[in-house]
């Protein structure tokens, strides 16, 4: 319960009562009411035109009027509607950054930059490389999951999942499977969340390795970063206190210095040799770093660095979304693809449901983000009403992201989207054999030669753009291929290229390293269980251990899918997808069977409507990839088909045109096959037992709660990005008192 006392006479309020909050929010000027009819408004039109175009071309300026109106109007009324009936924050009580601080994990920092840091780690790869993948169906269907996931499913997830956590010490997701479901229940969640987290860390790192390799003038701007973060990172720790803009401008500055002094040196003789990396050395070095990230105090590297790119990502997001408004680029993509009702996608295997909604994961719902949302962050917030700001707020500015990546490998022509994103081993890896495997896939309006594809690499600045997969070159090319048209014309191609693959590695970086810290997290606690001492998060050899048991993991993945003969992120990226969905199954359980035993059987719908749809979605996924004679669509369909053809003597096949390749082929399925027998298997336990704890408690009416005792806050934050005038007016009265030191009742 909420203490309507602040713990010390000496001090003010530390939070706002509700019914203030209530009616500053219920309290709305004509101006007010105008601007959100006209929000609503925008949002319908573009939804209209979307929905209803079947011409040859749509304009992109529908998908940033859909995106924004629809986020606009669930972030105000949709999370608010949870933040005061399902959640119930309170202000008044002190979070763990505050009660637990240590000034490593446990460290009370400001919104704006834990909004920065949290949507650095939870937009990784999976914003921008599903919607590329998925763009080979058409605008409408990803355009559709994306928006309506995000408000429905992946905010409300993000946002719960950060809320409950923080209530709990920062507790992982499997911790509080744990603690809710019980051992049998529990033990599935932590084992899953584990190995899930493995895949997911590896095709993140994969992206990366595709985006950087062979790239000089990438390599180098990326590599950049990493001074420049920790240069931050010691300047508001012991230089300038507490100068965030100053640091920001500062930090800015020498991100766009890197970037134009990349093309100088990526173009060098002593450069283009130095910085010449292949995928398996740029493939070690992640691992290296994904290492030593990971065991960082997070003050030095990831929130800096975080706080910069994100200056960086949301920059280049709505610079995009400015910059098709004004060009207002046409698309000449159908709404339904002729994908769309095949299963023989040469991008991605499968058919629409529910392969869609696999591939899209990040950006419209993402296992990932409750990690993250049960990992760096809780420890990070100050007060609880943050959370709507950080949790909801950063996964719908991550759906803007998916849907300006959707936009941007759509703006480009199709048949060169094609050769960007099959696998070497289907183009030959050389403009003529892309063009002669696209020109063969008998696609309406596709007519590629090879002088498309050399004049569109020149202009970038790149040697080849055939099969550039991931999704990361892609999205590269559809942002410089819009932007040049702003200003500066072809010649600044390779300069806006450079720039989305640096924004991209960041992007993906932020979230290996904060996923490794996070796995850290989640396996200490798991041992934990066993032998308490890797419970203490400040114990050295526990963090040196379980960060290295993690790294190897996700590290021979990586390696993995660097070598593998079908284009790793080709075959990965479905586990990949299928993995991150049933950890979002996972998470919205636990949270299920926490809001039943809280009392809120009354709001359960909120959590149950994503549960149930994602649940389907996945299982049917698994069993598809599990049981399919479809060699193209199961993994142990196209495993027995290799293993067949060793054992009759064939040195051959498909795409593995050596006796090794096979064998890898062999190898590589039977660990993705595998692996996604244990993840369905473990989700469904965990669902299970999350129903039977969920109808249980609805049934007895009473209250349980597994949160850390209540603790008087003795400080104060706004909520929001800007301040409400209750909020300025309490600012003032703390400021008033933050000259005099007041003595700390928590340590």
């Amino acid at each position: 319960m909420s203490a309507d006392v602040s713990p010390s006479p000496s001090l003010p309020p530390a939070g706002l009562d509700d019914d203030v909050v209530a009616a500053e929010r219920r309290r709305m000027s004509p101006l007010q009411i105008a601007v959100w009819i006209g929000v609503a408004l925008v949002g319908a039109v573009g939804w209209a035109f979307l929905a209803f175009s079947r011409g040859e071309s749509i304009n992109a300026i529908w998908f940033v009027f859909a995106a924004v109106g629809s986020y606009l109007i669930a972030y105000r009324f949709y999370a608010t509607y949870i933040e005061t009936r399902l959640l119930k924050a309170d202000d008044k009580r002190a979070t763990p950054a505050e009660y637990k601080a240590d000034g490593k994990d446990f460290a009370a920092t400001d919104r704006r930059v834990l909004f920065g840091h949290h949507f650095a780690a939870i937009a990784g790869a999976g914003p921008l490389v599903g919607p590329v993948l998925a763009a080979q169906l058409g605008f409408l269907p990803g355009t559709v999951w994306i928006i309506a996931g995000a408000v429905f499913a992946g905010c409300v997830q993000d946002y719960v999942v950060l809320f409950f956590s923080m209530r709990r010490g920062g507790r992982s997701v499997g911790q509080m499977a744990r603690d809710e479901l019980g051992r049998f229940g529990g033990t599935a969640a932590i084992i899953a969340t584990l190995a899930i987290m493995v895949i997911i860390t590896a095709i993140l790192a994969l992206v990366v390795v595709n985006a950087l390799g062979e790239s000089p003038w990438g390599v180098f701007s990326v590599a950049m970063t990493l001074p420049i973060a920790l240069f931050m990172g010691v300047y508001l720790r012991f230089i300038r206190p507490g100068r965030v803009m100053e640091v920001s401008v500062i930090g800015f500055v020498l991100l766009m210095a890197s970037i134009i002094g990349g093309r100088y040196v990526g173009e060098s003789a002593w450069g283009s040799q130095f910085f010449h990396w292949d995928r398996p050395l740029i493939a070690w070095i992640i691992i290296v770093y994904g290492f030593v990230a990971a065991v960082l105090p997070v003050w030095l590297l990831l929130a800096p660095r975080d706080y910069l790119s994100t200056f960086m990502k949301i920059g280049t997001i709505v610079m995009l979304a400015l910059a098709i408004v004004v060009v207002r680029p046409e698309l000449h993509v159908p709404a339904f693809s002729e994908y769309a009702s095949r299963a023989d996608g040469p991008v991605v295997p499968g058919s629409l449901f529910p392969f869609l909604f696999v591939t899209i994961a990040c950006g419209a719902l993402s296992g990932f983000h409750s990690l993250i949302a049960s990992g760096t962050t809780p420890k990070m917030v100050e007060k609880e009403r943050q959370t709507r700001l950080i949790g909801y707020g950063g996964m719908a500015m991550e759906s803007f992201v998916a849907i300006m990546a959707l936009v941007a490998a759509l703006s480009i022509d199709r048949g060169v989207y094609f050769a960007m994103n099959a696998s070497p081993a289907l183009t030959m890896g050389s403009p003529e054999g892309a063009v002669k495997f696209v020109n063969g896939l008998g696609l309406t309006g596709v007519n590629l030669t090879p002088e498309m594809l050399t004049q569109l690499a020149h202009n970038v600045g790149e040697e080849s753009i055939v099969s550039r997969t991931g999704g990361a070159p892609t999205l590269a090319v559809g942002l410089s291929h819009i932007m040049h048209q702003v200003g500066g014309g072809v010649a600044m191609m390779g300069f806006w290229y450079h720039f989305a693959i640096m924004f991209e590695a960041l992007f993906i970086l932020t979230a290996v390293d904060a996923g490794t810290r996070v796995a850290r997290f989640m396996l200490q606690d798991a041992i934990g269980n066993v032998a308490p001492r890797f419970k203490d998060m400040t114990w050295r050899p526990g963090v040196w251990i379980c960060t290295a048991i993690m790294v190897a993991a996700w590290g021979a993945i990586l390696v993995m899918g660097v070598t593998d003969p079908l284009g790793g992120i080709n075959t990965l990226f479905p586990l990949f997808g299928i993995a991150n969905q049933l950890l979002a199954a996972i998470a919205l359980a636990v949270c299920m069977t926490i809001a039943a035993r809280a009392g809120r059987a009354r709001y359960l719908w909120i959590l149950v409507v994503p549960l149930a749809f994602v649940t389907v979605v996945t299982v049917v996924a698994s069993i598809q990839k599990i049981f399919s004679a479809n060699p193209k669509v199961g993994y142990w369909a196209q495993h027995a088909q290799y293993k067949d053809a060793i054992a009759a003597g064939k040195t051959s096949l498909g795409t593995a045109k050596t006796p090794e390749a096979m064998d890898a082929v062999v190898r590589n399925t039977f660990v993705q096959g595998s692996l996604s027998i244990l993840f369905v298997v473990l989700t469904v336990i965990v669902i299970a037992a999350a129903v039977l704890a969920t109808v249980r408690a609805v049934r007895r009416g009473e209250q349980e709660s597994t949160e850390d005792p209540y603790v008087p806050s003795e400080t104060f934050a706004p909520a929001g990005l800007v301040s409400s005038p209750a909020e300025k007016e309490l600012d003032r009265q703390w400021a008033e008192v933050r000259g005099a030191p007041v003595r700390s009742h928590h340590g």
